[in-house]
């Protein structure tokens, strides 16, 4: 499902005395999320944060418009970073794996035939791995496009050809 303000990184401590925070990206790296001049504290967009960034290593060293002191900067670890949906330009059938996750997970040619839930994404190299949970049960599904036939995050809704063996009830 299309979520308006998406998770895109925690704040894990400061960096030097002037109020820089390290920030650990979410996403797809330092490199995205400094793009961003404009973050929210909280799922609805209702707390923005002008900010400016830059990536160092891993992580990203952000500073935040009137937060100009380690102290202040000290109090915001630990706080969840979002990002607004529209200001991010993703290729035509390319999601946000927060926006995949939860979706229901159905068989192409007989979307009456339900896998179960898509609950988590491993990002491993080659392709991502998508884990699809059913009645308790962890089921991996390799994201390419042979096996995932159809998203539709709008609906909630992803259309497989699983391959052979990954459900117990296939031959």
């Amino acid at each position: 499902m299309i979520k308006e303000y998406l998770e895109i990184g925690k704040i894990t401590g400061t960096h030097g005395v002037r109020g820089e925070m390290r920030v650990q990206p979410w996403c797809d790296g330092p490199e995205f999320m400094k793009k961003f001049k404009t973050l929210y504290l909280d799922p609805r967009g209702v707390k923005a944060l002008s900010v400016s960034s830059r990536p160092h290593g891993a992580m990203v060293i952000m500073k935040a418009q009137d937060i100009d002191t380690v102290e202040k900067a000290a109090a915001m670890r630990g706080r969840i970073l979002y990002m607004k949906r529209s200001d991010a330009k993703l290729p035509e059938g390319h999601w946000f794996i927060q926006e995949l996750i939860g979706c229901r997970v159905v068989d192409a040619d007989d979307d009456s035939i339900c896998y179960g839930e898509l609950s988590d994404v491993s990002e491993t190299g080659a392709n991502d791995v998508w884990h699809i949970t059913r009645d308790g049960k962890e089921y991996l599904i390799p994201a390419i496009p042979s096996v995932v036939i159809k998203t539709d995050v709008e609906a909630g809704k992803i259309s497989i050809r699983p391959l052979k063996g990954i459900f117990d009830d296939e031959n």
